[in-house]
């Protein structure tokens, strides 16, 4: 028997390669710019994934083939969130809208 992982053979180092380094190193820059989102690359699908770490019924989580359209998809969903969670008020003829800016802050406009 020949090889390295023979019994007797004295221990010898192995270069360890670090796979897909500047895609890790981005969404570990984009984890910590993105204070309500937890953010990953999966080696094995060449993706980011982002997901959401702010309390909602069901988890949020986006995915993109590269960064930039992560921070797209991220933004998408807070708007989604904020939109979703907007008071509703009904107009004339039945109709619901947002509630403006100042309606919010208990004054009328």
């Amino acid at each position: 028997m020949t090889g390295r992982h023979r019994d007797g053979q004295p221990y010898s180092l192995v270069y360890r390669r670090l796979w897909d380094g500047p895609a890790r190193a981005e969404a570990e820059r984009l984890n910590q710019v993105w204070a309500n989102w937890a953010v990953l690359y999966s080696l094995s699908k060449r993706s980011f994934y982002a997901m959401a770490t702010w309390d909602s019924p069901q988890p949020v989580i986006v995915e993109d083939a590269t960064s930039e359209g992560l921070e797209e998809r991220m933004q998408e969903a807070e708007t989604l969130r904020f939109v979703a969670s907007s008071p509703v008020r009904r107009g004339r003829r039945g109709r619901s809208f947002p509630k403006g800016p100042r309606e919010r802050d208990g004054r009328a406009a």
